[in-house]
Order: structure tokens, then sequence, then C-alpha cells
């Protein structure tokens, strides 16, 4: 996957440059700016996806805890959380599961190195936007991202399917 460590800020800068992006999202990224809050206590997936999602013209905002990312409240509003499902502490199910007791409909996104059926079937349960492996491709978990956050026709959804 696309999610291999690179030498990158953990805390990523918003790219004002939008070519190569087509029109529509061109005018919706040029009215706001997205943010994508990535949780993940692997440093190197942190980074990764940071430069992913630079590169797609969205901020990427990384912790590396669940509880590091409830005890940010000077953080922007997120328009999309890609969480790690197994994180030390608190997990990225648990997180999910309190924003939605306080009704933080943000989307999400769960990626996991431990592809386990019965977490795939919670995951599933709480109506992601997507379920990806750490080995899946980074275009795939970026399209469903896009998706996510309303930059990209929406499509089949990526959460339980068979291919992820």
């Amino acid at each position: 996957m696309s999610l291999a460590p690179a030498n990158l800020p953990q805390r990523a800068v918003v790219v004002r440059s939008n070519e190569g992006i087509d029109s529509s999202a061109n005018q919706m990224i040029k009215s706001k700016n997205i943010y994508v809050a990535v949780v993940d206590d692997d440093e190197g997936v942190c980074r990764s996806l940071s430069r992913l999602l630079r590169a797609a013209h969205l901020q990427a905002i990384t912790y590396d805890s669940a509880e590091s990312f409830l005890s940010d409240t000077n953080h922007p509003r997120f328009d999309c959380l890609v969480l790690d499902i197994q994180l030390g502490g608190m997990s990225g199910l648990e997180l999910r599961d309190r924003l939605s007791g306080v009704q933080d409909g943000t989307p999400v996104i769960f990626i996991t190195a431990h592809d386990e059926p019965e977490v795939r079937a919670q995951a599933t349960a709480s109506a992601c936007a997507g379920y990806f492996r750490k080995t899946d491709s980074g275009a795939d978990v970026l399209a469903a991202i896009r998706r996510a956050v309303g930059l990209d026709d929406p499509g089949v959804c990526s959460c339980g399917g068979s291919d992820h």
C-alpha cells in the first residue's frame, strides 16, 4: 500500500495549488479547506497518509492515539476521520462509538493491520464510509475519503466490501 513511511512532518500544511483536480472538486477546495484527522499509533502510517492527503489537496492532522485526538480542543471541524482500529488505549471502534454518542456524524474510514471478521462486522455495523487493510491501495483509501467528503460522486460504499 502507499502507506510506507516518508520523511514528512506529522502535522501537514494546507496546499493551495489545485492543478490536476477536476473543476467541481477544485471549486469546493477553493471555497473551504477539507480537514481529515488521521488517528494511528504507527508514525509511518500517519506520515504516509498525510503525504497522500496533501497531494490530493486535503489538510491532514495526525494523532497517535484516540485520547490525543479527544484532548485536542483546538482542532478544526473535521470533514472525515481515518481511524486505526487497534490503538493502544481506546480503539478506533471505541472512539467512533464515543463520537456517535455525542451526535458527531463525521464520516469515518477504518484502517487496520489485523483484518478479523468480527472486527470488520463491528466496523460495518457502525456505518463507516470505508474499511481497509493497511496493505490496501492508498488510491482506494483516498477515493473513499474523497467520496466521504463529497469531492467525488457517491459510489459503492467501501465498508465491508469483499475486495477490502
